[in-house]
């Protein structure tokens, strides 16, 4: 069974500019006086009308946003015509709010047309072309199009390198792009130096104490944290969360993100009684500062509710996992994949309480929203059949489950590759499924391709790490271990007989 706390740290795509009102009714205002002016199509509403979509796009109101935005392009198009630079400026826009409510088949062709337009005016070597790259990437991405997602990172990468030279700022940015997508396919060793060379780039160009250089070191904390490096990733989140305190304020929601991922590395690392009011800090904070209905706030809940179902306090976690659905479905909608999300996690909380009746149709919700906003061989899909096999799996529905395994470890080696550690897992999972039933001569080679796999992906990756490295990663993952003594278990065609 899979629980999701939410690490914040890669964010694929950059694109708006802070806007100068800082108000929504001072913005509003600001609008409705040039437009009594200068009538509602001059292009000089334009800057405050993006003001005003920032301002909603910040306090979580997309719907808002996108409405807007949509007349800022109506706009652009109307005065410049539909292949002009600031019209594919207010596309990506578009795109990125209707990526953000989980629209994603309807935000890549603009996307597309955005990029389109801009190759053809610009040329295919301008930095503007490389952020329609960079953007159109992390829409791929999040639709688990990884191939085509790489092949635009490292096309932005090569347009900023060649532009900018290897020390820019820019260059940081898409080499923490590429690397999130490397670290997510499991190619741990690509991405390591890649996140590195990212910091120090920034380091660099910025100075030490800049908030992207805290962005840096959290997404290289991030990394660590997954790999099992707790010593290591611990300082570098420390100094993300000083530098930010410094430069943003103590109450600044970059502050809570920090706060966040600091909190879940020491309840990782045991150190529970340090974590739990980090979590609370981080959550006050977003509470404050967003308002008590933003996603964020719902991501603070989630992760709040997961350390206390960890620490037995299942009678304060239930209301906040419940909390957290009801306001990413309150602002989202009810089909967003972040709504699967936290339905994912109610559904596992319910499924340890002993609660299957309750769990069951949360996992098969969770399900059907993520076939519709992604289609049906996204890595999401395959997470959700898991955990629903699993739960059919418990209670003894092993005819209902095994489809479900199967179609998982399909996906994830189609999406990942056959040496990916979700791979592995899916394998060992579906030989479970088959040794419970009996069938040891279907579970055997299973669980002996799960530590293969298991085996090259640890030799992939294992290379490039130290020796305290290699135990530190190897401390925390379930995949060689289970799969040997599983594999010596069932060295036969079943269980010895007296």
């Amino acid at each position: 069974m899979i629980f999701s706390a939410l690490l914040l740290g890669f964010m694929p795509t950059v694109f708006f500019q802070e806007p100068e009102e800082t108000t929504l009714e001072a913005a509003q205002r600001n609008v409705a006086e040039l437009e009594a002016e200068l009538g509602p199509e001059h292009l000089d509403l334009v800057a405050p009308l993006n003001a005003v979509m920032m301002i909603h796009y910040g306090q979580a109101r997309y719907g808002k946003a996108e409405d807007v935005c949509r007349r800022v392009l109506e706009i652009r198009e109307k005065v410049y015509g539909p292949e002009h630079p600031e019209v594919a400026q207010s596309l990506q826009h578009l795109a990125v709010l209707l990526g953000t409510q989980g629209s994603y088949a309807k935000a890549r062709p603009l996307y597309e047309r955005s990029l389109s337009i801009q190759e053809k005016v610009l040329g295919p070597e301008h930095p503007d072309v490389a952020l329609a790259l960079n953007n159109l990437a992390g829409l791929l991405y999040g639709q688990g199009s990884y191939a085509e997602a790489r092949s635009l990172y490292e096309r932005s990468l090569a347009i900023y390198e060649k532009i900018y030279g290897l020390e820019h700022s820019r260059v940081a940015l898409a080499l923490n792009n590429l690397a999130g997508l490397l670290d997510m396919q499991g190619s741990y060793a690509e991405a390591r130096p890649l996140y590195e060379r990212s910091l120090a780039i920034y380091e660099k160009s910025l100075g030490p104490e800049h908030p992207d250089v805290a962005t840096s070191l959290n997404n290289l904390a991030v990394f660590l944290n997954e790999m099992g490096s707790y010593a290591d990733a611990r300082p570098l989140y420390e100094r993300s969360l000083a530098i930010r305190e410094k430069s943003l304020g103590s109450e600044h929601p970059d502050v809570a993100t920090s706060l966040n991922n600091l909190a879940l590395l020491l309840d990782d690392m045991g150190s529970y009684a340090e974590a739990r009011p980090l979590y609370e800090r981080s959550l006050g904070i977003w509470e404050k500062t967003l308002g008590p209905d933003h996603p964020d706030v719902a991501t603070a809940l989630n992760n709040l509710a997961t350390f206390l179902h960890d620490m037995g306090s299942d009678a304060e976690a239930r209301p906040l996992y419940e909390r957290s659905l009801g306001i990413w479905e309150k602002t989202l909608g009810p089909d967003h994949p972040d709504v699967a999300l936290a339905l994912n996690n109610l559904a596992a909380f319910l499924h340890d309480m002993g609660s299957d009746a309750e769990a069951r149709p949360l996992y098969e919700r969770s399900l059907a929203i993520r076939e519709k906003s992604f289609g049906p061989e996204h890595p999401d899909i395959a997470t959700a059949l898991n955990n629903l096999a699993w739960l059919l799996q418990e209670q003894g529905s092993y005819a209902e489950a095994r489809p479900l395994y199967e179609r998982s470890l399909a996906i994830w080696g189609k999406a990942f590759g056959p040496e990916h550690p979700n791979v592995a897992d899916s394998l060992n999972n579906l030989a479970w499924l088959l040794q419970e039933q009996g069938s040891y001569a279907e579970a055997r080679p299973l669980y002996e391709r799960g530590f293969s796999t298991t085996i090259k992906h640890l030799s992939k990756n294992m290379g490039a790490m130290t020796e305290v490295e290699r135990f530190q990663f190897l401390a925390i993952k379930t995949g060689p271990e289970p799969l040997l003594l599983n594999l010596v278990a069932i060295r036969g065609e079943g269980p010895d007989k007296d």
